[in-house]
């Protein structure tokens, strides 16, 4: 055999191995996209969960809170008031209208069977662990400053990123809903 039949072979086989490994590194890269979107939409329907528990805890409590407890027992325990507006018209004599409005409770309903009671396989002692981990979200509540006026805020943030472009800075870009810094209930990836 000459050598350059010789050597076209080892090219030819050297070529093969090659394309086998760049073919495996896209293939890898690919399925390591998928797992990261399909781990990241498991946080983002767990973040949806907390936030609708916080914005309930809020309006009935005044308040939202850092203590995963307390939201805990409150989405167990506590109740939404049904209410009924109404509102009546009454002309005045000179010329203006004058708005009164009633609201009258109907009754209760318990908060976990108003938000969660559809949710296939819900269990409400996992509500601030992260999805098949044992690491609890961040969770973090306050009061700010807007111009003059103080509002309540909140924020719960994925602590541990799977994304690896999520855990630049600090985890600055984790998924995460609400602000500590603004007014806002809305998540990042919205």
């Amino acid at each position: 055999m000459s050598k350059t039949k010789i050597l076209s072979i080892v090219f030819f086989i050297a070529a093969i191995v090659i394309a086998y490994f760049f073919v495996d590194s896209i293939a890898y890269d690919i399925q390591q996209e998928k797992r990261i979107k399909r781990e990241e939409a498991r946080v983002i329907e767990k973040l949806k969960q907390i936030r609708s528990g916080m914005i309930a805890y809020q309006r009935v409590n005044g308040e939202y809170t850092s203590d995963w407890d307390k939201l805990i027992n409150f989405i167990d325990s506590g109740d939404f008031y049904i209410t009924e507006r109404s509102e009546t018209i009454i002309p005045r004599e000179y010329g203006g209208d004058s708005v009164v409005i009633n609201i009258d409770t109907l009754g209760t309903m318990p908060v976990f069977d108003s938000l969660y009671a559809d949710i296939e396989n819900f269990k409400l002692d996992r509500l601030p662990y992260k999805p098949g981990s044992k690491e609890k979200f961040e969770i973090f509540a306050d009061k700010i400053i807007k111009g003059s006026v103080k509002v309540d805020v909140f924020e719960v943030k994925d602590p541990s990123p799977i994304n690896p472009k999520r855990r630049k800075d600090n985890n600055d870009k984790a998924l995460r809903v609400g602000s500590r810094s603004e007014v806002t209930t809305a998540g990042n990836w919205e």
